[in-house]
């Protein structure tokens, strides 16, 4: 209902080409072993072929991601690079297979997990930047975002001593329904696993099959109640001049009463991502290499160029035009990143802010504030629309990034919250439309370029904001239109690789080479 920042918009920390591919896939792996009580034998995974993954589930890391969860590996985890290998050496046989599944979301995920005593179903959803949703599980309809703790009892008969021992413990239960062998199944949503006792009472039971755990995969946990100060950007604007409020501190008391945690806690974790995105520039600056990849190190030209006056003097940009490259080089390289508010837009917003920080000489905790300002603005559009591309077009990846970087320029400037929104409502105005269509399937071309754009886009609405030009639009109406414009786009634009540059004859040819590359290895 509401999403948390960080949760949503920035992070996760990860590897691999996309968060919606990867670091997502990473997280339904890690559900799915605790299903199977971390014993899984064999995998079948089904894709529909009109969506998403069909077509990019092995160029944009799904596989990766979903066999490093099945491992128990962690989304940022050095060893996902060998996933083949290591999957092998574990015992567990992949199956992935393409079909008329007809599922309505592009991004589903339809899993069969075996082992030597049993077999399960699940089916997945990967909805945008890391996020995830189980809507199935062993036929019956859930929903579970990995934003709390999930144990599923399994029995026969009525619920009986089953539900009064829940209800003794205060854990709620969902009747979810039936299996496909007539077992009820009962779920418990919780902030903390259940206790053990409880646990082992619930297995003493003789019509209990089974206790399965699910663990919590999101940093900010969900409670069950929220008071949630505002939901919109009008909201936000008018919540500001009654408290005198610039729009991090906004976002700090949005982030502590959504995820009823304090204040410190929301810094610290800001923090931390900002470092580890300073990090990433600075490895990406320092020279990547990675064999499996259509762009080489491309930063240093820019840099030489720039030491010896062969480019145009803009200033603050080039130093963020030079961090947003070495972000995406970091990426392509499977270098630890953080996903904001995706992996594939993961140097617009980061690059803008920390380019422009250091070029103004700020600390990491004002750049860490001014990216949670960036973020309650990522929050509207999660609320609103996507991050996912394979929904609306890289204008959710992308084009969201320019919205919040312009938003967390104008309070790294000292901007009001009405600046900082103006700003982003102009930004996103500029974006609407834009189409993903990446080359040979990868997140590399010409996801650089519009990286590069985004954080453009945003110094300049930034810019004109803080003048005081007129946005026109207010953010909240130019989010629907973003929204009604992407979904709008031909499915073949939105990351399915069935269109525009994706089928270019270079793009082919690359995608052969890249795939002979691979197969060689």
């Amino acid at each position: 209902m509401y999403p948390s920042i960080l949760n949503e918009v920035i992070g996760p920390v990860m590897r691999g080409p996309s968060s919606s591919h990867c670091a997502a896939a990473v997280r339904i792996g890690t559900l799915v072993r605790a299903l199977m009580d971390n014993d899984i034998r064999r995998v079948v995974l089904g894709f529909d072929e009109k969506g998403s993954l069909a077509a990019t589930h092995e160029s944009q890391g799904s596989d990766m991601g979903f066999c490093g969860g099945i491992l128990g590996y962690s989304p940022d985890d050095e060893r996902l690079t060998a996933y083949k290998k290591k999957t092998r050496e574990a015992g567990i046989e992949i199956e992935y297979r393409t079909g008329p599944y007809g599922d309505p979301h592009p991004n589903t995920f339809r899993i069969n997990l075996e082992n030597s005593g049993e077999t399960r179903t699940v089916k997945a959803l990967s909805t945008g930047g890391g996020m995830i949703e189980l809507i199935e599980i062993d036929g019956c309809p859930i929903s579970f975002k990995g934003d709390c703790c999930l144990t599923l009892v399994y029995f026969t008969g009525e619920p009986g001593e089953i539900g009064a021992l829940l209800e003794q413990d205060r854990a709620a239960y969902t009747l979810l329904g039936t299996t496909g062998n007539s077992q009820s199944v009962a779920a418990v949503k919780s902030r903390a696993p259940l206790d053990p006792s409880l646990v082992d009472a619930l297995t003493g039971i003789s019509r209990v099959s089974a206790v399965k755990q699910l663990p919590a995969v999101l940093p900010i946990l969900t409670p069950e109640k929220m008071d949630i100060p505002f939901d919109t950007a009008a909201g936000m604007i008018a919540y500001s001049q009654r408290h005198n409020l610039d729009l991090g501190e906004l976002a700090l008391e949005y982030e502590c009463r959504r995820g009823d945690t304090t204040r410190e806690n929301v810094i610290d974790q800001m923090v931390r991502l900002v470092t580890i995105m300073k990090s990433s520039v600075k490895k990406g600056l320092a020279g990547t290499t990675y064999r499996d990849r259509i762009l080489h190190q491309q930063s240093d030209k820019l840099e030489n160029a720039m030491g010896e006056g062969r480019v145009l003097d803009l200033g603050m940009m080039n130093r963020i035009t030079l961090y947003v490259t070495a972000l995406m080089e970091v990426k392509s390289a499977m270098g630890v990143l953080v996903a904001a508010p995706t992996a594939g837009s993961c140097g617009g917003l980061p690059g803008a802010l920390i380019g422009a920080s250091d070029t103004l000489g700020c600390d990491t905790e004002l750049t860490a504030r001014s990216m949670l300002a960036a973020g309650v603005v990522g929050a509207l559009i999660a609320k609103e629309s996507t991050f996912a591309a394979e929904e609306c077009g890289c204008q959710a990846e992308c084009g969201a990034g320019s919205g919040m970087a312009a938003a967390g320029l104008v309070t790294l400037m000292g901007g009001s919250c009405e600046t900082a929104l103006s700003a982003a409502s102009m930004a996103l105005q500029n974006v609407l439309g834009m189409v993903c269509d990446p080359v040979a399937g990868r997140v590399e071309v010409p996801c650089l370029g519009k990286n590069i754009m985004a954080a453009a886009n945003a110094v300049t609405s930034a810019n004109l904001a803080l003048a005081g030009f007129d946005q026109v639009i207010p953010l909240d109406e130019v989010i629907a239109a973003m929204d009604e414009a992407g979904r709008k786009i031909d499915p073949g634009f939105r990351c399915t690789a069935t269109a525009g540059l994706s089928v270019s004859p270079a793009s082919r040819k690359i995608e052969r080479e890249l795939k002979d590359l691979t197969e060689n290895r």
